[in-house]
């Protein structure tokens, strides 16, 4: 028997009307972070395909990486490296049965958050 109540019937609720989380904000820069890792990569082995083939190739690659927009993208790239470095650890220790209740999953995420962050003030300070 066809259901003529159809259209009556309320939605399924849509994301807004979720407050995140901050697990699924951090399950979400890592999926981010894996991404523009890949794309930084590619930067880099643009960068070494153009010292390889001329200097004057090599001019227009390196002017990029060395100007104020290629400085930006490797600080950015450096942060998602540990960032993303950090969340695999912690599914390391989620793997093992450890930390996966709410409160110590918070408290992880949270950590690599401004681990991430303080590892990659260092790393530009010291390069």
């Amino acid at each position: 028997m066809a259901d003529v109540n159809r259209g009556n019937r309320p939605l399924s609720p849509h994301l807004s009307v979720y407050r995140p989380q901050l697990t699924s904000i951090t399950s979400i820069l890592t999926r981010i972070t894996g991404t523009a890792l890949l794309l930084a990569a590619l930067l880099t082995v643009w960068w070494f395909l153009a010292a390889a083939s001329s200097p004057e190739y090599f001019a227009v690659a390196d002017g990029l990486i060395t100007s104020w927009l290629g400085d930006l993208i490797m600080t950015l790239s450096a942060w998602a490296l540990w960032y993303h470095a950090l969340a695999g650890l912690r599914h390391l220790v989620w793997d093992s049965g450890r930390g996966l209740d709410v409160e110590a999953a918070e408290k992880s995420g949270v950590a690599i958050i401004v681990l991430s962050i303080v590892l990659t003030i260092l790393t530009v300070l010291i390069v």
